[in-house]
């Protein structure tokens, strides 16, 4: 088709994706569904960190959040009018179990059963995800992430939940992100449990992935035919060419990349675990036969990104001085990018992300299909006096990014869909309220939403699209 068409589609305000590729958004239980203490539902660990003092920004928690438990027959709405093909949620393990084990809370299988009728009435296809963060308080008591034991219990957990929706729900996602349940959790302390450890951190990694791949052998069981796993893989550049600078983005990338996809796609442990981590890697917590249960086949993988990664060497840590490891490591204070930046700090840098992709596939020519399952932007919106909230900031990030997923199936990346980030403006975790991702606006006070231009775009967009595949 000429591109100068009448009917032709604006490719420079509307990326044209693949004919049958996924369009939808994607939320997380802590982050809006509220209800903390309602209906059986048991602490988790985000509970505890939150309501420890100093902990998140302002003091916030998630205790109402979005109130998504009681107003989801709205948002589903939100989704229907949106015209998205698929809805990214996760279901809160605590609500499922409250303890952590032992038998299914029924009233909070309910509701994610409410909810994914909700969806399917209104042509929206659920994706489930297991584990968004919000581990069973009780289960980090006796250990949390660090211990074998919530590897095995993951497992009963992932029988319940797929035993109650497995007949309707077609994509399943165990994890989300376990670098941030790891090393964010684990190691920096900056989010749940709010742990600064070395050993427990990897041990964590490790037992997050042997839990990965204990539900992929439950789901499949139960008959699952869409089965993933969710990563944040980064896009690092060193600051500069020193060879300290180079020695730190070699750690930076066992840390943030190669700690899970040597495993899940080459059923191996990464080569450069001694220089990245020294003693502190003394693989006490792993056993024959974990790698096989941790590459178990795929068939896809979810791919969350929202910004490339500058690395440079720090001093030693006083905790392990007489060697470097994947610690010492700072992100560069300089932005070598020159571009503009979300109120998160973060670059916008859309080649980074086609980049990582086709990174990504050469590297592994075993790769499943991908899906993107998180990209978007935190930016400063304005309410204008009409009501209309304007986030052209926001609008420009999804056009380039998703011109630049286009990109990368051009270079011949398998990527099957794309959920923005995020349905709804939430709780950030340790930021608190004050960063809005949502293309719909929540007003916290009233809980009022508001679609902004980015939910429109995004509408129009998939119009667009449709209308492509069908013109083809």
């Amino acid at each position: 088709m000429s591109s100068t068409s009448p009917h032709a589609p604006d490719t420079a305000r509307f990326p044209v994706l693949p004919p049958g590729f996924v369009f939808g958004t994607a939320t997380a239980s802590y982050q809006i569904e509220g209800a903390h203490d309602e209906d059986g539902r048991g602490p988790s660990i985000w509970d505890t960190f939150s309501h420890a003092p100093g902990r998140t920004a302002g003091g916030a928690t998630g205790d109402i959040a979005c109130d998504h438990y009681h107003r989801y027959r709205e948002d589903v709405e939100l989704l229907r009018r949106l015209g998205v093909d698929s809805y990214r949620f996760s279901v809160a393990w605590p609500r499922i179990q409250p303890r952590g084990t032992g038998p299914a809370n029924a009233k909070g299988l309910d509701f994610y059963d409410r909810l994914t009728d909700a969806l399917l009435e209104a042509g929206v296809s659920p994706a489930v995800t297991l584990y968004h963060w919000d581990l069973p308080q009780a289960l980090e008591d006796r250990g949390g992430w660090r211990v074998r034991e919530t590897a095995e219990a993951f497992a009963e957990y992932t029988r319940l939940v797929v035993e109650r929706l497995g007949d309707r729900v077609g994509r399943w996602i165990t994890l989300n992100e376990p670098f941030c349940s790891a090393f964010v959790g684990y190691g920096e302390g900056r989010h749940a449990p709010g742990a600064r450890e070395g050993t427990g951190a990897l041990a964590a990694a490790h037992h997050l992935l042997l839990a990965h791949g204990n539900a992929v052998r439950v789901l499949r069981e139960a008959g699952a035919s869409q089965v993933g796993i969710t990563l944040n893989l980064d896009r690092i550049h060193a600051a500069s060419s020193s060879p300290a600078d180079l020695a730190a983005l070699r750690r930076a990338e066992t840390l943030h990349n190669e700690v899970w996809t040597e495993p899940l796609f080459n059923s191996r442990y990464p080569t450069g675990e001694a220089e990245t981590w020294g003693e502190l890697a003394d693989g006490s917590y792993r056993r024959d036969g974990d790698l096989d249960t941790i590459g178990t086949p795929l068939d896809f993988v979810g791919l969350n990104f929202y910004r490339p990664l500058t690395v440079s060497d720090a001093p030693y840590a006083e905790a392990h001085a007489s060697r470097r490891t994947a610690m010492d490591i700072r992100v560069a204070e300089s932005d070598p990018y020159g571009t503009r930046h979300t109120t998160m700090g973060w670059p916008v840098v859309p080649a980074a992300f086609t980049e990582l992709l086709v990174d990504l596939s050469a590297r592994y020519p075993n790769l499943p299909p991908v899906y993107i399952t998180e990209n978007g932007s935190a930016e400063a919106d304005t309410v204008s006096p009409d009501g209309a909230v304007r986030d052209t900031d926001r609008v420009a990030y999804l056009r380039d990014h998703l011109a630049a997923v286009s990109a990368a199936i051009d270079a011949g990346v398998d990527v099957r869909g794309y959920y923005c980030w995020s349905l709804l403006d939430n709780f950030e975790w340790a930021r608190g309220y004050g960063q809005r991702f949502g293309i719909v606006r929540v007003d916290y006070e009233t809980q009022e939403r508001t679609p902004k231009d980015s939910y429109h775009w995004f509408r129009e967009l998939i119009t667009v699209n449709r209308a492509s595949t069908q013109e083809h």
